[in-house]
Parts: C-alpha cells; sequence; structure tokens
C-alpha cells in the first residue's frame, strides 16, 4: 500500500503532507498531556520496529503498488489512536528513507491513509464495539479500518488520472477486503494471547 515517489504529483503531494503535518502536531500535543506515555516508550519503539518489518513484507500488485499486513490496527488497539498514528509515521519515515519502501514526496498522502485514516477507523470502530463483544470489535476495527485505507489509497490515485476507478477497485479492493479478514482473526488471537498474559499491557492504552 505504500505508494512510491513518483506517482503523486507535486501539488498534490503537498496538500497531503501539510495535512499529516497538521495531525502530527495534534499528536504531539496530545502525547505531551499524556502521563502515561513514559511508561509506554519501549513498548511503542518495539511496536513500531515490528511494524516496519510487518509491513515490508510486500507482494507486488498490478498496480505496483506493494500489498502487505498492516500492524496497524493492533498497535491502535494496544497503545491508542495518537500513539498507534505515531508509530506508523516512524515507521513509514525509517521505511522510506533507509528500505526504499514508499518514498519521501508521498509520505504525507502514505501516512494519511495508512497512519491517520487508519488509525480513526480502527479507535473509533473498536470503541463503538467493545461493549457488544471485544472480539467482533477487534474483528471489525482491524477490517472496517483496512477497507477505510483501501479506500482513500484508491481515491488518492485516482486524483492522479494515472488509472480509473475500475481498475483500482479490482486490483486493491479484493486483496486487502482478504488481508482485513486474515489480520482480524490474527488480531482476535493475539489481543487474547496478550490479555491472558500480560493484562498490564493493555491497561495502559489510555491516549484517548
Amino acid at each position: 500500500m505504500h505508494i512510491p515517489d513518483g506517482i503523486i504529483p507535486l501539488a498534490q503531494a503537498t496538500i497531503y503532507w501539510v495535512v499529516s503535518i497538521i495531525f502530527l502536531l495534534i499528536i504531539s500535543f496530545k502525547l505531551s498531556k499524556d502521563k502515561m506515555f513514559s511508561k509506554q516508550v519501549v513498548l511503542t519503539a518495539i511496536l513500531t520496529a515490528a511494524t516496519v518489518v510487518a509491513t515490508s513484507v510486500s507482494i507486488p500488485s498490478p498496480m505496483g503498488i506493494p500489498m502487505h499486513f498492516f500492524l496497524i490496527p493492533l498497535v491502535v488497539m494496544i497503545l491508542g489512536l495518537y500513539k498507534g498514528a505515531l508509530v506508523s509515521f516512524l515507521s513509514l519515515v525509517f521505511q522510506s528513507i533507509f528500505l526504499g519502501v514508499g518514498g519521501i514526496t508521498t509520505l504525507g498522502a502514505n501516512f494519511l491513509v495508512m497512519g491517520i485514516i487508519l488509525s480513526l477507523c480502527v479507535y473509533f470502530v473498536y470503541n463503538l464495539f467493545l461493549d457488544v463483544n471485544n472480539s467482533v470489535a477487534i474483528f471489525l476495527s482491524t477490517l472496517i479500518g483496512i477497507m477505510g485505507a483501501t479506500f482513500a489509497q484508491i481515491f488518492i490515485l485516482m486524483l492522479t488520472n494515472t488509472t480509473s476507478f475500475n481498475v483500482l477497485l479490482a486490483s486493491l479492493l479484493p486483496f486487502y477486503l482478504v488481508v482485513g479478514i486474515l489480520e482480524g482473526l490474527i488480531n482476535i488471537f493475539i489481543l487474547g494471547f496478550i490479555k491472558r498474559v500480560r493484562p498490564e499491557i493493555l491497561g495502559l492504552s489510555a491516549d484517548t
């Protein structure tokens, strides 16, 4: 899902950068008020490294946009909205600079898709269904978050006029629907395991 340099026109890329910078400023402000953040620095670093690895293992797509698992839904459910988005940004920066995954000019767009939209969808859907059933909340928030990010990327790529909506829909949506289902099921297992073994980790996610 990482959009490489050269696909998005510079004017459009600038807009995505501006939106991302505004959201990063909000993250910085929220975390500066978060008394729990100091206790989560190591965990945040570990999850950032895990996200870099998980999202760097990609499968080529017909559009040339790498497709992969995300891990961000799991991170958001463990750390909360703002720290989850921060992990996404840090992993995207590392990948674009050191691994050649994604791009510098497209970093704003990639963060908008995988950091902002994905994290927001996961956070709100998870909290919406949490009182109904924990497993349902985990699965739906993961699936809807990934689908939300997929449609956001489709919209961004449509604006570049490089291909049609139908082509984007056919090449990206089926794959990420499968990814969303698989990752949702995996997240149910992982969070269930953490709850049994290290429940205090989940108790630290308080950055609303």
